[in-house]
């Protein structure tokens, strides 16, 4: 994943919503309620934990009970004294007391609230990162007591390297809009995004086995990451790693398909079996912020809704559909329709690259102010370069007096239309299925459309030539892609 790129726009719920998550969070409301138990007879160990007599009154504060009750009691500590929740006051004695930021969890702001769960999160992070608790005492030398991490195969930087690839995947999976969304993505679909190459036509057998691995590695660490809110997940069935461990290989758990193709053909109640994770709203919020601070360009809807117009249509030009309507609603939600529609309207003027695909966003702007827009939009019928965009808006809208165009507004504004669908979708099918339209209706269009003044004419012309099917009209389109650069001087 590339930080030169921006990411699809996220939808985030409200940070109070996302407050009141993060604070029912198993982790960080047991690291609370430990930090408000402790006082002055609480005592830790050099590592800042508590030290082992206490574990059990911790546990028993937390209402856990079993075998792991005391490790979940230490777990729920550490994220206390990592977040500030509490704070040391005599390292040499082990005394402890409440911290600054537990008072946030009250009396803070929501963003206050949310600050201190992302520090809880880089912790469990972390955590998610370092080899097994069993892999460690196996790894153990048995005279001196050190831990041996040759044995392990183990390198911090890519393991977490790993799991962030993973989580970013994961990411792009639910706010693109052709992924699941918040549905669950099955775990071999994911761990394949990692693995196996784009352009396999199917995983090799070295691929499966690495797919296996990697789900048994996640299946861990989405374990680790559940309490804290980060995710939702349903884990691998404990019958099916039984089988996997029996077995030695990658068929008891690569079985369900080692990529998304596999996964999603699969019955879907075999598919859940291997494990099914969602990120949360809060992961979501989350995993966010860590982007923007890797240095990502990771939008949110709603960010342009204080901006200009012009910082509306450029910001947006690169959302899908349903993200760039959600961003626009936003912005227009906050304006009176005709002052709306007139800013629109003048940031859509332009000879720049970007100017085509601003006119096709703002046209579908217009077409959510509805009819309050018509008196802004009637304003610019003689606008050489809106002229054209206002007589087909009006006659959408049902107008029965709008001027006819000129031809050469006809043929402008279909090159203009032509750049904005080359600069929103590239070479798709729409839009060669429009070339091969154009040409079939218009046999003479190559013969007039060179000599439109419109700065994208030679690019269009281009484009048409290499998606028309028939290669006598693609030549005819090339020749005149060839007269429009050298009429422009290029």
């Amino acid at each position: 994943m590339s930080d030169s790129s921006p990411l699809p726009p996220v939808r985030l719920t409200s940070e109070a919503e996302l407050a009141r998550d993060a604070l029912s969070t198993p982790l960080l409301s047991r690291a609370a309620r430990l930090a408000r138990w402790a006082g002055p007879d609480t005592l830790v160990d050099a590592g800042g934990g508590l030290v082992d007599a206490q574990l059990p009154a911790a546990a028993e504060l937390l209402g856990l009970t079993g075998d792991d009750a005391a490790a979940y009691a230490s777990e729920a500590w550490r994220i206390a004294v990592d977040t500030g929740l509490v704070e040391i006051t005599d390292e040499e004695n082990g005394a402890v007391a409440p911290g600054e930021e537990l008072a946030l969890l009250t009396g803070g702001s929501p963003h206050d609230v949310l600050a201190v769960w992302l520090a809880a999160l880089e912790t469990v992070l972390a955590d998610a990162s370092v080899p097994d608790l069993d892999d460690l005492i196996d790894a153990m030398d048995a005279d001196g007591g050190h831990v041996d991490f040759s044995q392990l195969d183990f390198d911090p930087e890519r393991e977490a390297a790993f799991l962030d690839g993973v989580l970013g995947n994961l990411y792009l999976l639910t706010v693109g809009e052709d992924g699941p969304g918040d549905a669950a993505v099955p775990l071999p679909a994911l761990a394949a995004s990692m693995i196996v190459p784009g352009d396999a036509v199917e995983p090799t057998n070295d691929m499966l086995e690495q797919i296996s691995d990697a789900m048994m590695r996640l299946d861990d660490q989405f374990r680790l990451l559940e309490p804290v809110g980060l995710v939702s997940y349903r884990p691998v069935d404990e019958a099916l790693m039984r089988d996997a461990e029996e077995s030695g290989g990658a068929e008891g758990s690569g079985g369900a398909g080692g990529s998304g193709e596999g996964a999603a053909s699969a019955d879907d109640t075999d598919v859940a079996r291997y494990g099914m994770v969602r990120l949360t709203p809060l992961g979501l919020y989350g995993l966010r912020a860590r982007l923007l601070e890797a240095g990502f360009t990771a939008p949110a809807v709603g960010d342009l809704a204080d901006k200009g117009a012009d910082a509306l249509l450029d910001g947006s030009a690169g959302y899908g559909p349903q993200a760039a309507r959600a961003e626009t609603e936003h912005w227009l939600a906050r304006r009176e329709p005709v002052a709306g529609a007139r800013e629109l309207l003048a940031a859509a003027r332009g000879s720049d690259a970007g100017a085509p695909l601003r006119r096709l966003r703002c046209q579908q702007a217009l077409s959510l102010v509805g009819d309050q827009a018509e008196p802004a939009v009637r304003e610019v019928l003689d606008d050489a370069e809106l002229g054209g965009l206002a007589r087909v808006w009006l006659t959408e809208l049902g107008a029965t007096d709008v001027p006819p165009p000129s031809e050469a507004m006809i043929f402008w504004l279909t090159i203009d239309t032509l750049a904005a669908q080359l600069a929103a979708e590239g070479n798709s099918e729409e839009l060669q299925a429009l070339v091969e339209g154009l040409a079939q209706q218009h046999s003479g269009f190559f013969a007039a459309a060179w000599r439109v003044e419109h700065p994208a004419t030679p690019d269009v012309l281009e484009a048409m030539g290499r998606l028309h099917p028939d290669k006598r009209i693609a030549k005819e389109a090339r020749k005149a892609a060839f007269k429009a650069r050298s009429q422009q001087g290029g």
